[in-house]
């Protein structure tokens, strides 16, 4: 299979798993969706090790990247779920996805990296997308604060992090099936600890009409990181990154579909996701 195809799906698996724990979210809490993604990430990805390739030999450093990955999933899982719950999916996968920009900023502001006119034209087009997609959010969403950009953003930050974790983990050996189980039972561990300790405010709430979205929401989730750490195994970043970057688009579809009593998708975060996902492919291209 192509890394193309590879990429393209991983798009579209993404977007089934942000629409799909949408629905669930009208019945639970995102803590609660995160903990039964988790687990359905741990039981589908170990059963498939086992059944097919068993645990293989692997650089010792490719496993440490992958353990802070698997920290960090949580986390970022909780802050995207929290982000579709409080600003709608389209919206929050939109924000989660500008996770270049701050690379880029970063780049050009710290380490004095040039800039390529098509890198620019893509950090403005991101911004404005961005402007697009929040535009008069308040008038829109009645329970909306300005304090809930900050969860697709953390995600935005963190996936930043991850991804070239993930790139080095799959140089040093080249195991995407075994080193996406692996973040599995460590997520969880993580994800217990935080609940135990004194600061979790957090609840589960066990609702059976969430059951099923959620569930739908962690096997595309799961299998959406499968298919980009296996697109990442076989083709270059520069082709992989651009295609997979495109899951507002497919998200904004769907949600179109599927999500038209729930979310109310306006012309002007329509736009604003075209130009996100527009500047995310040419930053994208310029690496």
């Amino acid at each position: 299979m192509s890394p193309e195809l590879l990429a393209w799906l991983t798009a579209v698996s993404f977007a089934l798993s942000n629409v799909s724990v949408r629905n669930g979210l009208n019945y639970s809490t995102p803590f609660t969706a995160t903990l039964v993604s988790l687990i359905v990430h741990t039981v589908a990805l170990w059963t498939v090790v086992f059944l097919t390739t068993g645990i293989p030999q692997v650089a010792l450093a490719a496993v440490v990247v992958i353990a802070i990955t698997g920290i960090l999933q949580p986390i970022m899982r909780h802050c995207h779920y929290t982000g579709i719950h409080k600003l709608g999916t389209s919206r929050a996968v939109t924000l989660r996805n500008t996770f270049p920009l701050p690379a880029v900023l970063i780049g050009i502001l710290f380490l004095g990296e040039p800039i390529t006119p098509l890198g620019m034209a893509g950090t403005v087009s991101v911004v404005a997308g961005i402007v697009l997609t929040s535009w008069r959010i308040d008038k829109h969403l009645p329970s909306f604060h300005w304090s809930h950009l900050m969860y697709p953003v953390a995600t935005a930050l963190i996936t930043a992090v991850v991804h070239p974790l993930r790139r080095y983990a799959l140089i040093q050996s080249n195991e995407p099936l075994f080193f996406t189980a692996v973040v599995g039972p460590i997520s969880l561990l993580a994800l217990a600890a935080y609940y135990v300790t004194p600061i979790c405010k957090e609840k589960l709430v066990w609702d059976r009409r969430a059951f099923w979205p959620f569930f739908v929401s962690g096997f595309f989730e799961t299998l959406a990181v499968l298919l980009m750490l296996l697109a990442f195994s076989l083709g270059p970043v520069v082709v992989v990154s651009p295609i997979s970057s495109t899951t507002p688009i497919w998200t904004l579809i769907i949600s179109a579909i599927f999500l038209r009593k729930v979310e109310r998708i306006t012309i002007a975060s329509a736009v604003g996701t075209v130009l996100v996902v527009a500047g995310v492919v040419a930053i994208a291209l310029t690496h």
